[in-house]
C-alpha cells in the first residue's frame, strides 16, 4: 500500500481497496445494461476521429460536395413516377450481393426500391466519410466504420413494418395475424432473456437423447474436465487414438451432434478409437483458475489419461477453436521439454496470431478489458449472455435484426436445429483464465511473438514438429481464415491447410453428403517457401464434398494398420460411467 493510501485509510476509516472496489461494483452493474461492452471504448475512436475531420477542412468540404452532387442524382431519380423508364445514375448503389435484406422481388416495387437506393446511398457515403481521414489511428478508423454500419443497419428500411414491402404483404394476407404471433414471439424471447424460462429449443434436443448420443465411456475426471472415449465400430481400429479439445467456452457436442453430422461418429465409424474433453461449466469459486490451470488439467492431464489407456500409441490431437489455441501452448511447452508425445496436430479454426483477428479484435482494448475484468470480479467469471453482445453485433444482421423481422413482424417460428441448441448452451469463462486469454494472446499477442509464458518459462511455437493439418472457414467471423492460416508463419512443420465452405461453427460441422460443400487443400513442406493467404488461395487445389473425408485420408497416411480394437479405459482410469458425463449438463 501506498504511503499515501495508508494516510487517507487511517484518516477517514475507509479501506483504501474500497474505492476500487466501489467503481468495480458500479461498472458491473452499468454492464448489465450494456452487454458487456464499454460505452468509452466506443465513444473514443468517435472522439478521435472527429477532432481530425474538424483539423482538415479540405476533406469536410469534398464530403459536402459528395454528399449533395449524389443526393441531387437521387432525388432526380426518386421524382420518376412509376411506370417510368427511370435511368440509374451513377451515384445510386446496390445491395452488396451477401446482403440478404433486399433479394425479394416485392424491393423492386415503388416506393420501396427508392427507400433502398436512399438508405444503400447514405450507407456508403458513412463509409467514405469514415475513412481515410489522416491522424486517425487504424484501429478507430474500423471501430468507427464497424459502429457506424451498426447504426446505419439498425435503421434499415428492412426493420421496420410500414417500410418492409414483405411484411406489409403479409400482413395484408393474414389480417395481421403475424403480427400477433410476433407478438407472442417476443413475450416468449423477453422471458427467456429474463432467465424465466429456458427456450423452446433446448427441450428438443438433449444430450444423451437426441444430441451427443455417440456410445462411449467417461474414463477420467477431475475439476477441470471430465475424458470421454469412444470405441470403434469395428473389431479392429488404427493402434493411434485422437484426442479433441473443444474451446471452454462451449460444450463439446458440437463435434457430437444427431448421428447424421457427428465429426466423432463419423471417426469411430472410420476405424478409430476417440478421446473427448468435456470441460466443467465454472462458477463463482474458480475465479483464481489460470490458463495454466486448463492447460495443465485439461489438456496435459487428458493425455496423461491416454498414455496409461493406449500405452503403445501416440495419439492424434485436435483443438477446436480456443481449445486448439489452448492445445497449441500445452504442445509447445512439451515440446520445450523435448517430450514428443504426438503422432500428428490438427487445429479447427484455432488462432495462434491475433494480429488479424477480425471485427471482434475491435472490442479488445485496454479500457474494455478493464470494464470486463470488474464485470467478472464482481461475480467471479463471466456469463455467456455477457459475451453476446458482441458476438451478435459481428453479424446483427444475420443474428438480431433479421431474427426479429422474420420472428416479430411475420411472425415466423425460428427453424429449431440441433446447432442451433447448441449454440445456446454456452458456459461460463473464470475471472482470471479470462482475463490472461484476453491481455496476454488478444492485446499483446505474446504467443505469436514468444512471450507467453506456460509453467513459468516463455513457449515457441517454432517448437512443434510433426505433421500440422489446419482449417479455416470461409464466412468465419470468430476466426477469420487468413487469420487462421498465419499459423503456418510461426510452425516450420509440413502444413497442411484447408479452407472449407461455411463459417466459424457451421463450417467445422461439414458432414459427407451436405448439398453445396466444397474445399480448398494445399500443403507445404518444411523445405518450401511460404505463400500468402490470396496466393494460396490461387494455388490450393478446389474439391467439392465434406473436409472431414479429406482430414481422415490425412490421418490415414500418419497412423498404423488396424489391429484389434482396444478395451474401455484402463486399471488405472477405470469407466466411471457413461457419456456424455455429467459436465456437460451443468448451468
Amino acid at each position: 500500500m501506498k504511503p499515501a493510501d495508508a494516510i487517507l485509510e487511517q484518516e477517514s476509516g475507509i479501506p483504501a481497496d474500497a474505492w476500487r472496489d466501489f467503481d468495480r461494483s458500479l461498472h458491473a452493474a452499468f454492464a448489465r445494461t450494456t452487454g458487456g461492452i464499454a460505452p468509452y471504448s466506443m465513444l473514443a475512436p468517435f472522439f478521435d476521429w472527429g477532432i481530425h475531420l474538424m483539423l482538415d477542412p479540405g476533406r469536410r468540404l469534398h464530403l459536402w460536395l459528395r454528399w449533395w452532387q449524389t443526393a441531387h442524382e437521387f432525388s432526380r431519380y426518386a421524382s420518376h413516377h412509376p411506370g417510368e423508364d427511370a435511368s440509374v445514375p451513377d451515384s445510386i448503389v446496390f445491395a452488396d450481393p451477401q446482403d440478404r435484406r433486399f433479394r425479394a422481388q416485392a424491393w423492386t416495387r415503388w416506393p420501396f426500391h427508392v427507400t433502398v437506393h436512399g438508405f444503400l446511398l447514405l450507407q456508403r457515403w458513412w463509409q467514405e466519410a469514415s475513412s481515410g481521414v489522416p491522424g486517425v489511428t487504424q484501429q478507430h478508423e474500423r471501430l468507427v466504420r464497424f459502429l457506424t454500419r451498426q447504426m446505419l443497419d439498425a435503421a434499415s428500411p428492412s426493420n421496420f413494418l410500414f417500410s418492409n414491402p414483405e411484411v406489409i404483404d403479409r400482413t395484408w394476407a393474414e389480417q395481421g395475424l403475424n403480427l400477433l404471433r410476433g407478438a407472442s414471439n417476443a413475450g416468449r424471447d423477453w422471458q427467456g432473456l429474463a432467465g424465466w424460462n429456458s427456450g423452446a429449443l433446448e427441450s428438443k434436443f438433449v444430450p444423451g437423447k437426441s444430441v451427443a448420443v455417440t456410445p462411449g465411456k467417461v474414463v477420467f475426471r477431475n475439476h477441470l474436465i471430465e475424458l470421454m472415449q469412444y470405441m470403434p465400430a469395428d473389431a479392429s481400429c488404427h493402434p493411434e487414438p485422437i484426442l479433441i479439445v473443444p474451446a471452454w467456452i462451449m460444450k463439446y457436442y458440437i463435434l457430437d451432434l444427431s448421428p447424421g453430422n457427428s465429426l466423432v461418429k463419423f471417426l469411430v465409424d472410420s476405424g478409430y478409437t476417440v478421446f473427448m474433453i468435456s470441460w466443467r461449466n465454472p462458477d463463482a469459486g474458480d475465479a483464481g483458475l489460470t490458463m495454466d490451470d486448463y492447460r495443465e488439467q485439461g489438456v496435459c492431464a487428458a493425455l496423461r489419461a491416454i498414455a496409461s489407456i493406449v500405452p503403445d500409441a501416440k495419439p492424434h490431437v485436435a483443438g477446436y477453436c480456443l481449445g486448439g489455441t489452448l492445445l497449441a501452448i500445452a504442445l509447445a511447452a512439451m515440446a520445450r521439454e523435448g517430450r514428443d508425445r504426438i503422432a500428428s496436430t490438427s487445429f479447427f479454426a484455432a488462432q495462434t496470431d491475433f494480429t488479424d483477428a477480425g471485427e471482434l479484435r475491435l472490442f479488445i482494448d485496454e479500457g474494455q478489458l478493464a470494464f470486463l475484468d470488474d464485470v467478472m470480479w464482481s461475480q467471479g467469471f463471466l456469463d455467456s449472455r455477457q459475451m453476446a453482445g458482441a458476438f451478435q453485433m459481428l453479424r446483427s444482421n444475420d443474428l438480431v435484426w433479421s431474427r426479429m423481422v422474420r420472428g416479430y413482424l411475420m411472425g415466423l417460428d425460428e427453424d429449431s436445429s440441433d446447432l442451433m441448441a447448441w449454440n445456446a448452451d454456452a458456459t461460463r469463462m473464470p475471472f482470471r483464465m479470462h482475463s490472461e486469454y484476453l491481455r496476454r494472446l488478444f492485446l499483446d499477442n505474446d504467443l505469436a511473438e514468444g512471450r507467453f509464458v506456460a509453467a513459468g518459462k516463455p513457449v515457441a511455437l517454432s517448437d512443434l514438429q510433426g505433421p500440422i493439418f489446419c482449417v479455416g472457414t470461409e464466412r468465419d467471423h470468430v476466426a477469420p481464415w487468413r487469420s487462421v492460416y498465419k499459423m503456418s508463419l510461426l510452425i516450420p512443420a509440413q502444413f497442411t491447410f484447408v479452407l472449407t465452405e461455411g463459417g466459424h461453427n457451421a463450417g467445422i460441422v461439414s458432414e459427407p453428403g451436405h448439398r453445396g460443400r466444397h474445399y480448398r487443400v494445399g500443403t507445404r513442406t518444411p523445405d518450401e517457401p511460404h505463400l500468402d493467404p490470396d496466393s494460396w488461395f490461387a494455388h490450393a487445389k478446389a474439391k467439392d464434398g465434406s473436409w472431414w473425408v479429406e482430414w481422415v485420408q490425412w490421418l490415414q497416411t500418419h497412423s498404423t494398420p488396424s489391429q484389434k480394437a482396444r478395451a474401455m479405459g484402463s486399471a488405472e482410469f477405470p469407466v466411471l460411467g457413461e457419456a456424455p458425463g455429467t459436465y456437460v449438463f451443468q448451468r
